[in-house]
């Protein structure tokens, strides 16, 4: 890669970098920093989606 292809590379990593740092602090700001929380404690590691899953299985299944 060429030295002005990298700058310009390196530029948009950064950029990217902070829209999404920007993000993920928009996101705790609206929701109070209780979904990352959430996901955090591993509340969601345990649990198992049933019905999308099964629905899912059963027509694979009948086709």
């Amino acid at each position: 890669m060429t030295e002005p292809a990298k700058k310009v590379a390196e530029q948009t990593e950064e950029r990217l970098e902070k829209v999404a740092e920007n993000v993920r602090k928009r996101f705790d700001k609206i929701t109070d920093g209780r979904f990352r929380d959430k996901i955090n404690d591993g509340r969601f590691g345990d649990q198992v989606d049933h019905g999308v899953d099964q629905g899912r299985d059963e027509s694979r299944r009948k086709s």
